[in-house]
């Protein structure tokens, strides 16, 4: 029996919640465009609802709230992974006095914003490939390391969501084999969201200066990126140079695994900053360094999305098109 398609009155508030950030965004209205509603850090707030107050003082109350959390979804709850919210649709749902609301994995999100992104969002980076009708993949390194994927089915999109940052991570050259030898493990394992995110990106400057016999400076992930950017021929660049060739090497691995001949895109708080540190063709060159199927991430496109309100607006479409996305409703809706 197919499950009835449920609706989200306006106004409608939308959330991306991750580890350190949370952002913010109102539908006011039918055709009314997406409203920013603020920027805030996560670690200011006891939970979701008193961040949601802070913004909403003196606007008309929300009726429907679609947000998503970086953490594992189970049901209408989340815990976040690297902070101590436990997002609770159904407390949210009463706190808030809502008609509705919807919880989605922060990855699952990406991925269902994809087809809602406008072409000046997006930078390709090496050749601008025609997509396939395969799945569309979405990573990228942030606070820690989000995965998703989006398949299409008789014109509706459907979202795969997964945990693929917590894989263990391998090294391709000799030089990342030195320095991930001498890496600090989290919780005992060397996974891509050990190294593939901002206090990764830390913990592989560290690594390098250690296996170089230098000082590290203490320099946390936007350390890092401040030096490098001020001198590509120092030694922060060359951290940052061969965490792009560790993620270039991790995407290509996502993309055959998922055969995501739709594309993969690259999301995350770190890329959109270092972007002119990212060179197509190495990045490239590790992405299809994959034999025997060096043909498949040959033929697939990569793209860096530089928007920032990408998941915000495509929040927004499910909630205004609900009918366009494959999702259990039932199971997932609060009301």
């Amino acid at each position: 029996m197919t499950q009835p398609t449920p609706s989200f009155p306006l106004p409608l508030v939308v959330a991306d919640v991750g580890g350190t950030n949370v952002r913010l965004a109102a539908v006011d209205a039918p055709g009314a465009a997406l409203r920013p509603l603020g920027n805030l850090r996560t670690a200011d707030f006891p939970g979701p609802a008193q961040a949601i107050h802070s913004v909403a003082a003196g606007l008309s109350a929300p009726r429907s709230v679609v947000l998503c959390g970086a953490g594992p979804i189970d049901g209408r709850r989340c815990q976040l992974t690297n902070a101590a919210w436990t997002i609770d649709g159904d407390a949210l749902a009463s706190d808030l006095s809502l008609d509705q609301g919807l919880l989605l994995n922060d990855f699952e999100a990406q991925a269902l914003s994809l087809p809602a992104i406008p072409p000046d969002g997006l930078m390709t980076i090496g050749p601008d490939l025609p997509p396939g009708k395969g799945p569309r993949l979405v990573l990228g390194p942030g606070t820690g390391l989000g995965v998703g994927a989006l398949v299409n089915a008789a014109g509706r999109h459907v979202p795969v969501p997964s945990e693929g940052g917590h894989v263990d991570l391998a090294f391709g050259t000799a030089e990342e084999a030195r320095a991930l030898a001498v890496a600090d493990p989290v919780m005992g394992r060397l996974t891509g969201e050990a190294i593939l995110s901002g206090s990764g990106l830390a913990r592989l400057h560290q690594a390098r200066c250690r296996v170089h016999g230098r000082p590290d400076g203490g320099l946390d992930a936007a350390g890092v990126v401040k030096a490098a950017l001020a001198d590509p021929a120092g030694h922060e660049a060359g951290t940052i140079r061969m965490f792009l060739a560790i993620l270039a090497r991790y995407a290509g691995d996502m993309a055959i695994t998922f055969a995501a001949t739709g594309g993969v895109f690259l999301a995350g708080g770190i890329l959109p900053r270092i972007r002119s540190l990212i060179d197509p063709a190495a990045f490239r060159a590790a992405f299809e360094a994959k034999a025997p199927v060096e043909w498949l991430p040959k033929a697939i496109a990569t793209r860096l999305i530089v928007s920032p309100d990408a998941v915000l607006h495509g929040m927004a479409a499910i909630a205004l098109n609900p009918a366009d996305y494959v999702l259990d409703y039932e199971g997932r809706c609060w009301r």
